[in-house]
């Protein structure tokens, strides 16, 4: 009987002119939901079954439905009734049970997707006080209680994320790759261009995680420095086995002071655009090319050949081409050194590119954030919401030999011996 509750529900009426599109899709997505939240009761109610008194009642059971709640969803607002559940022993048994969806929480008005819409849109240059315009197109007249005043208080909720975030305990962590990068922004209201720090971590089980974000000053070696310091006074007192990074000086002078041993590998996405803009277009698909013939080698052996190939080919010409990509021989052909999976992770630093390049994009044709600190929330929100989607390494079970410190040729685990 408890199962059908669920079907002899009427639907509730959609608000909103909308097309017929929409309205099947809203439709659709408020009886996915209804359904969702009558499974997890019984789910919940099948894991206490077992809970029952001396006539062998069950004690855990359906108690109807909670007040209709109206959520404010992608798909636009959903009504739905949540299933109560009751436990019927007495108030005072210390065993009692209380369920809590998981999927519905208490007080909840919005979806998490909904959440991260507002700060792509804040970053596309919506205006505080334009939400509510904004959003009623997008999911209907109910977005009228997102006022410029509920997009303030969520702005400050995100910078006390943050905030927390950045003091979170590190202790016991380990990152087997760091990826490094500056990101530049404008501030509207001061003027300035504003710098920040952004590290990316892989786990030990090939997961990648947001490190840091955090403030800094044209990416100078006093900036990366305070930031790789109190990741370790948090309890990173590891050290990545490698480190992806563009030419920044700073950061490099920096890590050689709190990492001494930590191997380096420059970004090939930003050593290539470097180089290609010191020749003239004409020569520059082709330079490109011989390039890709570096970096895309199947052996350091053939690389290092390809190099010496290119600055004898260009060096007459174009010295600044050539001496721009000669002075990190070393640095760019690291990754060799690592297992040949892990090798289009580790070549560039698009793991974090990727991620902010909407975020540069923005920044080139608006005025950019009101202030240092909106911006800083935004950008961490943005990342957290992205943060679920990066996708894991290749061969994550190399890993650990990399960890182990075992030698790898060519991208080759080394026999023991």
């Amino acid at each position: 009987m408890e199962e059908q509750q669920a079907e002899n529900l009427p639907l509730r009426p959609i608000d909103g002119p909308r097309s017929a599109l929409d309205d099947i899709v809203r439709r659709g997505a408020q009886q996915v939901l209804q359904a969702a939240l009558e499974t997890e009761v019984e789910e919940f109610l099948a894991r206490h079954q077992e809970i029952r008194d001396q006539r062998g009642q069950r004690q855990i059971v359906r108690n109807g439905y909670l007040p209709e709640r109206s959520i404010l969803t992608g798909a636009g607002p959903l009504h739905v009734d949540q299933p109560r559940v009751r436990d019927k022993r007495p108030a005072a048994t210390a065993e009692r049970v209380t369920f809590t969806s998981s999927i519905l929480p208490p007080y909840l008005r919005r979806s998490k997707s909904l959440d991260e819409l507002i700060p792509w849109l804040y970053l596309k240059g919506i205006s505080t006080g334009d939400f509510s315009e904004a959003l009623q197109a997008l999911v209907g007249p109910q977005a009228r209680g997102l006022s410029a005043n509920v997009v303030v208080k969520l702005l400050e909720q995100w910078q006390r994320e943050y905030g927390a975030w950045q003091q979170r305990e590190l202790l016991g962590k380990q990152y087997v790759y760091l990826w490094v990068d500056g990101i530049y922004v404008n501030v509207r209201l001061t003027g300035e261009r504003q710098c920040f720090l952004v590290v990316m971590g892989a786990t030990a089980d090939g997961k990648k995680e947001l490190v840091a974000v955090q403030d800094g000053i044209r990416e100078d070696k006093q900036s990366w420095h305070e930031l790789l310091v109190d990741l370790k006074h948090r309890g990173l007192t590891q050290p990545p086995k490698l480190v992806v990074g563009d030419g920044a000086l700073g950061f490099w002078k920096a890590v050689e002071e709190v990492w001494p041993e930590v191997r380096q590998q420059r970004c090939w996405m930003h050593k290539a655009g470097n180089v290609l803009s010191k020749l003239p277009k004409s020569l520059q698909p082709q330079a490109k090319h011989d390039l890709q013939a570096i970096w895309l080698a199947e052996t350091k052996q053939q690389a290092e050949k390809a190099f010496t190939t290119f600055l004898e080919k260009y060096a007459a010409k174009y010295p600044k081409a050539t001496d721009c990509l000669a002075k990190d021989r070393e640095a760019l052909l690291t990754f060799y050194d690592f297992p040949a999976e892990h090798w289009s992770h580790l070549r560039t630093t698009n793991p974090i590119e990727s991620t902010f390049s909407t975020i540069r994009h923005r920044h080139r044709r608006t005025k950019g954030n009101g202030t240092a600190q909106a911006c800083r929330a935004m950008i961490f929100k943005l990342a957290q919401s992205a943060e679920r989607h990066w996708r894991r390494l290749n061969k994550h079970e190399l890993i650990l030999p990399v960890l182990q410190g075992k030698k790898f040729i060519d991208g080759l685990l080394q026999d023991a011996a």
